[in-house]
């Protein structure tokens, strides 16, 4: 999008040489006048936006099969120009190297030279983009790229670029370096590179977005989107239509309403740096919280890096009325956005934490009080880890009946990138063993991948058969003494070392079109949670008791009960919540939780689409929320 927009400012530049141009210059000119005269420039910038978006549906790894080779070729072209122009104007511009110079230019400019630095930034954004793409490659590969292709090309081109000017600079005061050191013969050539390039370029800043909302919503600091991942192969590559149209929008609307490279490399540049000046200083807390190092390190971190960064910083704040104000009115709305929804969903949770039934109403819950078991598994979803929740007693106060199997799943993301597979699940009872009721904790990383909800399901079955003949052979002389219910706190982390010992039942799997019986250690080893969109195959899991090994009488009657509930289906109930401010609080809090927490809530995803919930087995239970 710069490159086109550079177009515009090239063809007036051409016309305001102060030297005789050649006369393929002049035809550059006379065509770029052309493009200036009937506005083509923002019209087609629109157009190739838009084609952009358009194919990030698509996914990383194809969108970066043909972009990829672009990227290289235009690295590649800036490094031969660079050495090219080194060789042929000055081959001692190398020296420029040293901070020496950098020292010397700001003692003799001064304000003026200061001033400059605003622009002298725009030499390294774009550049800083690839560790914006940690989400879908990892840092071996961003690494390696960056220090042997990225850096090397760019120092060349930038050292070519002032070989030429050294020996030119009397006649391109108003014409931009770049494209006037490149050799006429394949000036157009490297134009159209140039353009491509500026057209892929913004790929990994669109990735990284996906990556960014992704981990921000598994935080529960961004609303729900809908997560689409678009590789079974390749970790982290996602898709988030929502945040790809608003993207799309607000690039768009950059682009007509600026018009010109100025402002919009003002509004680049600030953002650019207000990330380098806040990474800076989390790295600086990193240093002493994670990695545990003395605080003389980490100032002495901050001081070195900080330093430098706040001159460019400060330098790009007197620009803020040319454009620079752009990225911080966008990072205010996206702040806001962020505070509103993190702060509704706190007061959500600690109204639940607080209302919570205790375990003793569950277990005075009887058929004297006229509560029916219907067959089936109820998994009800909730943000607590112990209790009941307030939901779920409306939910039996209105509608004295639930499932045979009942199951209070908690969804929890942790504050690391990955948990292993073995350590996802934490199982636990609700009350004794005949009232079949348990609490599943599940456990991903901010980076992990949710599954399915039919694969979901399956595993999680698996997990609780696992969970019953774990503990009915820890726990069974307790129960068979005292028949006191197991303590609700006991939570086991059932993987695939939970127990040792073959498996005492079976499981056959069955995917259309052809059926097929596998052993538990294949169902065992599921890898990691994947959501992914249907690809055409249908799975059905079925447990079967294996009588071959030998097991208590109530263990094989709770996996029984377990398999007949299963077949009998299951359902899922969630809340459906709508918040309010109670009465007495103020205007501000008033405003967050009545109009900008609950329009959120109602533009986002909501939880069973979020969980692929299939609309026949969903139960919503209203409930009001006064915060």
């Amino acid at each position: 999008m710069v490159s086109l927009l550079q177009l515009f400012l090239f063809s007036r530049q051409c016309q305001a040489l102060s030297y005789p141009c050649p006369k393929h210059t002049m035809n550059v000119s006379f065509w770029f006048l052309i493009l200036d005269t009937i506005y083509a420039v923002v019209p087609i910038t629109c157009l190739i936006l838009v084609c952009l978006f358009t194919l990030q549906h698509y996914g990383t790894h194809r969108v970066g099969f043909f972009f990829a080779p672009i990227v290289l070729v235009w690295l590649l072209c800036i490094s031969a120009l660079g050495l090219y122009n080194i060789i042929l104007w000055n081959p001692h511009v190398y020296q420029a190297l040293s901070p020496y110079y950098m020292y010397k230019f700001l003692k003799k400019t001064r304000k003026g030279g200061w001033m400059s630095l605003g622009g002298i930034l725009l030499c390294i954004t774009g550049s800083e983009a690839m560790f914006a793409d940690l989400g879908h490659f990892s840092y071996t590969a961003i690494q390696i790229a960056f220090t042997f292709l990225v850096y090397p090309a760019l120092i060349l081109a930038y050292m070519g670029q002032a070989a030429y000017l050294s020996r030119h600079h009397i006649y391109t005061s108003y014409q931009i370096g770049f494209y006037v050191s490149v050799p006429e013969s394949v000036r157009w050539a490297v134009l159209v590179i140039a353009i491509l390039a500026s057209v892929v370029g913004s790929q990994a800043i669109i990735s990284g977005t996906f990556s960014i909302i992704n981990q921000s919503q598994s935080l529960g600091c961004f609303p729900r989107v809908k997560v689409i991942h678009t590789s079974d192969k390749i970790h982290g590559q996602i898709y988030i239509p929502e945040i790809n149209w608003m993207l799309m929008i607000l690039c768009i609307a950059v682009a007509v309403g600026f018009r010109n490279t100025k402002h919009m490399g003002n509004a680049s540049g600030l953002a650019v740096m207000t990330v380098m000046l806040v990474t800076t200083c989390l790295t600086s807390l990193v240093i002493i919280l994670c990695w545990h190092k003395s605080p003389l390190i980490a100032l002495a971190f901050f001081l070195f890096f900080g330093s430098v960064e706040v001159l460019y910083f400060s330098a790009s704040l007197t620009k803020f009325l040319e454009g620079a104000w752009l990225p911080i009115l966008l990072a205010l709305v996206l702040m806001t956005v962020m505070f509103v929804w993190h702060y509704g969903t706190i007061k959500k949770y600690e109204f639940d934490l607080h209302n919570k039934v205790s375990l003793d109403w569950l277990l005075a819950l009887g058929p004297s009080l006229g509560i029916t078991r219907v067959p089936g598994i109820g998994l009800v979803y909730t943000d607590l880890i112990s209790g009941i929740p307030a939901n779920f007693s409306r939910f039996v106060t209105n509608l004295p009946a639930f499932h045979r199997v009942l199951i209070f799943v908690c969804v929890k993301s942790v504050t690391v990138p990955y948990v292993p597979p073995a350590e996802r699940y934490l199982m636990g009872r609700v009350g004794p063993p005949a009232y079949r009721s348990y609490r599943c904790i599940v456990r991903y990383g901010y980076r992990d991948v949710h599954q399915d909800i039919d694969s979901f399901e399956s595993e999680l079955v698996a997990r609780l058969a696992d969970f019953i003949r774990y503990d009915g052979s820890r726990y069974e002389e307790k129960r068979s003494h005292s028949g006191e219910s197991t303590d609700e706190g006991g939570l086991a982390v059932i993987g695939t070392t939970s127990f040792s010992g073959p498996p005492a039942y079976d499981i056959e799997e069955s995917v259309q079109p052809e059926s097929v019986s596998i052993g538990f250690q294949t169902v065992e080893s599921v890898g990691e949670m994947m959501e992914m969109e249907p690809i055409g195959l249908k799975r059905r899991v079925r447990f079967m008791l294996d009588e071959r090994f030998e097991m208590d009488d109530h263990v094989r009657e709770e996996l029984e009960e377990l398999i007949a509930a299963q077949n009998a289906g299951t359902a899922f109930i969630l809340g459906h919540s709508h918040v309010k401010a109670k009465q007495g609080s103020s205007l501000l809090k008033r405003l967050v939780i009545d109009f900008g927490y609950n329009f959120l809530r109602r533009n986002c995803r909501g939880p069973d689409v979020a969980l692929k919930v299939p609309p026949v087995s969903l139960l919503e239970v209203g409930m009001v929320y006064i915060v």
